[in-house]
């Protein structure tokens, strides 16, 4: 007589090929809370001397260059309003110590981008993170249209992203250390102030680029420019930090300025020349011949403006 023996199925033998599948994801993680404790520990065993980092941002924002940088400004609401830009919330990231901060594109699909800004202050473990969705749009009053280049995506991108992350890095650092180094920024941008006329044609040229003229800039100061004050300097290099940020346009700040769709970007030398042919060159008269009959249309002199495109578009060829 023969005994057959029954083995039951082995409830855990669909878990293999799971565990296998997920090797990587697992080891990715475990490396993530690798790092992230070993930041925390090393932060922990390296305090920071608060005064010492103060006294980091302070001297930070002695220097010229970032606090011409430091301050935006922008119209709302019929007033000014201004605060930290990116660079300076950068510079005490960087000086007040023992942070992470930063901006990553978790994924790119139908048109969009969604992104992520954080900063983090690992000492401390406050943390502020923003998570957002970028379109691929460019809006302009005549209307919006998609883009498609990389390059203007990621231009797109990280345009938005800046701005989130100056508010993430601004929530984690005290608020009595940005005011202590605006304060700083103003101070030396009044102290460097630069009036001598070489200063001021570089302050022209440099708002010539979002098609502002000197116009428009003595209208604002309501002085011509060679009588320019140190304070007023001050003042137009927080208005060009807000449209070099993005977080301006010139029909804010200026009066007579030309729709939003032709200050999108600097025009070329050949688009300035088109221009200014079209507006040399008169409109033609036709005239009728009192022999033949036959109607004449004069051509209209030639000016330097198409002269210089004419050899423009030679050497374009």
């Amino acid at each position: 007589m023969s005994t057959e023996i029954t083995v039951a199925a082995n409830p855990f033998a669909v878990a293999a090929p799971q565990q296998a599948s997920n090797a990587v994801a697992q080891s990715d993680q475990q490396r993530s809370i690798a790092e992230v404790q070993a930041a925390m520990m090393i932060a922990r065993a390296n305090p920071r001397d608060q005064r010492l980092a103060m006294d980091r941002i302070l001297n930070a924002c002695t220097r010229p260059s970032l606090a011409e940088a430091a301050v935006y400004s922008y119209a709302k609401g019929g007033s000014n309003v201004s605060g930290p830009s990116i660079r300076l919330a950068e510079a005490m990231a960087q000086s007040w110590g023992n942070m992470q901060f930063g901006m990553r594109e978790l994924s790119q699909s139908k048109g969009e981008s969604t992104v992520q800004a954080y900063a983090w202050d690992v000492e401390t473990n406050t943390r502020r993170e923003i998570t957002f969705q970028v379109p691929h749009m460019r809006h302009t009053k005549k209307g919006s249209y998609r883009i498609e280049d990389p390059r203007e995506i990621y231009e797109l991108v990280a345009n938005q992203g800046s701005r989130r992350l100056r508010a993430c890095i601004l929530a984690v650092i005290p608020g009595d250390v940005t005011e202590a180094a605006v304060s700083q920024c103003e101070s030396t941008m009044h102290a460097k102030a630069d009036t001598s006329p070489e200063a001021v044609a570089k302050l022209v040229a440099a708002f010539a680029q979002y098609s502002v003229s000197k116009e428009q800039i003595e209208k604002r100061i309501q002085r011509r420019l060679d009588a320019i004050q140190p304070a007023q300097i001050v003042s137009l290099r927080k208005v060009y930090a807000s449209l070099k940020d993005g977080m301006s346009i010139p029909s804010e700040w200026f009066d007579d300025m030309t729709p939003i769709a032709d200050q999108s970007a600097p025009r070329s030398r050949a688009e300035r020349a088109r221009a200014a042919v079209q507006k040399e060159t008169p409109s033609k008269v036709e005239t009728t011949d009192s022999e033949t009959g036959e109607i004449a249309t004069p051509e209209a002199p030639q000016s330097a403006a198409s002269e210089w495109l004419a050899d423009y578009n030679k050497a374009e060829a």
